[in-house]
């Protein structure tokens, strides 16, 4: 083991590129693209550092071009998910008792792949795969994910030197010990960086995975799995595997090492995970740790002292900025009737002047929703609303999936502020807006807290310092990262701590030290220095 005090290079935010007409990072993203396109990728699954190909084989498509085949991905089953454990089970004290310098070296390695030799590559995979333009796939698969990876290895170095204080004679430490069992991750689609920082950050922290990403994001996760393995990944830490939901948990949420889930995704489904843990805690040789991230009813509300453009700025771009897929995308806002009018008219010609189409195409603001099922179940709504009274479409509401899965970004004016549009989770391009009397600002503050089991995202628009104040203090349990005067998008790693309570998650914050401290399991060790050799105590004397 090496001696030294090691210090973890300073996280810095990684700079955004603009990819501006002209520049050589524009000209090598789109030429990757369309190599990545007319290309075909073969995607096994991957245990104990093993590819693993299966007869069952899945397409890859574009969303926005669903009938061309970009490569195939390899299905697993049941035997293929316990085989995952028995190779992570099996390399579990080597890789726990790694030195924290030497786990941390391989993430700090990966994130200058992901934003560096990688970074054509892997925003290309999730514009391919995940339907994301130049920009989305910018900020978040080569600047979060990177960030991730970085901003995760100072804060474990953090953790590590949190030690207990010392009386005379005494030496106390804090050892941070790896969950004693193996780490599910179950990452959704929307989001290259979530699903890397879900298995990476346990990983980091000297725990072993098991990791299933969403079907429709194994293009990005292939590529994730390429950059970890490249950086130095032990074979076994990570295995990578593609079931059946249901076979998947029917296998690790029944093992006696099963320590852990690491989720992102509908919380539908959170909830059944968790009752199916509770379920099984009998065999568990721990309490196993769950966090989880789910969904969102985000808002926006405006008080009459804000300003028009801000307001339907925040708008535009929270509720459609990749086809309102984001767990923080705008779905409800709250509009007075004094500012509605221009409100409305800056917001129609916004989105009106949105060009749709393929991510290959860089002038494009957004492009398709993530596949066929998102897209019946979004127009479903759209088609709600067109069959009932209670609400009008004042913009959009056209939708077509003959050769992708395009859905117009949809405005909604809702005559009752408890109607469908403005409850429902849609996760799609689809905003409701309710304009509110400006004498019932203290109504509607109620209103925006009890409507939404959620409590993810949320931004207030105002001028007036009380009313700011006001809203943050009422709203306080509505949102768990909430905005002032900006969109409820964006959370960047490091600076905005990102999950929500309520129906939106356990709220464990990725992008912090929170996060990791749920990925181990701290043992005291008290040293005594000189024992003592008499069992009397001076009171005796």
């Amino acid at each position: 083991m090496a001696n030294g005090k090691f210090q973890i290079p300073k996280a810095i935010n990684e700079v955004i590129d603009s990819y501006a007409p002209g520049t050589a990072s524009r000209e090598n993203l789109l030429e990757t693209y369309e190599s990545m396109l007319k290309g075909s990728v073969d995607i096994p699954m991957l245990i104990n550092g093993k590819e693993i190909r299966t007869n069952d084989i899945r397409d890859c498509r574009p969303p926005h071009d669903h009938k061309t085949k970009i490569g195939q991905f390899h299905y697993g089953t049941k035997r293929h998910v316990e085989e995952a454990i028995n190779s992570s089970l099996s390399v579990h004290d080597e890789w726990s008792s790694l030195p924290w310098n030497e786990r941390a070296a391989i993430f700090l390695k990966a994130a200058d792949m992901v934003s560096g030799s990688y970074r054509a590559k892997i925003n290309a995979a999730t514009m391919l795969a995940q339907s994301k333009t130049v920009h989305q796939a910018e900020i978040d698969a080569a600047c979060e994910f990177a960030d991730f990876l970085r901003f995760n290895a100072n804060f474990m170095q953090e953790i590590y030197e949190n030690q207990p204080v010392s009386q005379d004679g005494l030496w106390n430490r804090m050892e941070y010990r790896a969950l004693e069992g193996f780490v599910v991750a179950i990452t959704p689609f929307n989001f290259t960086a979530i699903a890397g920082n879900l298995p990476a950050s346990a990983a980091l922290m000297g725990n072993v995975v098991i990791w299933k990403p969403a079907d429709s994001q194994v293009y990005s996760s292939w590529v994730i799995m390429e950059i970890f393995r490249k950086a130095g990944l032990p074979d076994g830490v990570i295995n990578l595997v593609y079931t059946d939901g249901p076979d998947f948990g029917d296998v690790v949420f029944k093992h006696p090492s099963f320590a852990g889930l690491h989720f992102t995704g509908s919380t539908s489904v959170f909830k059944h995970l968790w009752k199916e843990i509770g379920k099984n805690i009998d065999l568990y040789k721990a309490y196993p740790r769950i966090v989880g991230e789910t969904g969102g009813k985000d808002f926006i509300l405006a008080h009459c002292s804000a300003e028009p453009a801000e307001i339907a700025t925040g708008m535009s771009r929270g509720a459609f900025e990749f086809q309102g897929q984001k767990c923080s995308a705008a779905s409800r806002a709250y509009i007075p009737e004094s500012l509605w009018p221009e409100v409305k008219r800056i917001l129609i010609d916004q989105v009106g002047s949105f060009k749709m189409g393929s991510p290959g195409d860089p002038s494009n603001f957004i492009t398709a929703v993530i596949d066929e099922r998102a897209f019946d179940k979004i127009s479903g709504y759209i088609d709600d609303v067109e069959q009932n009274n209670d609400a009008i479409i004042i913009q959009g509401g056209n939708y077509d999936k003959t050769n992708g899965y395009f859905i117009s970004p949809t405005i909604i004016q809702a005559k009752n502020p408890l109607s469908k549009t403005m409850c429902e989770e849609i996760f799609g391009p689809v905003l409701t807006v309710y304009v509110y009397a400006d004498s019932d600002w203290n109504e509607t503050l109620d209103l925006v807290n009890t409507t939404s089991e959620y409590a993810l995202t949320g931004a207030i628009f105002a001028k007036d310092r009380n009313v700011i104040s006001e809203a943050t203090h009422a709203l306080r349990f509505a949102a768990g990262n909430f905005y002032v005067n900006d969109k409820p998008t964006g959370a960047v790693v490091g600076q905005q701590p990102f999950g929500g309570a309520r129906g939106s998650g356990t709220n464990d914050k990725a992008g912090s030290i929170l996060n990791l401290l749920r990925w181990v399991s701290p043992r005291t060790i008290k040293e005594t220095l000189v024992p003592p050799t008499d069992y009397k105590y001076p009171h005796m004397g």
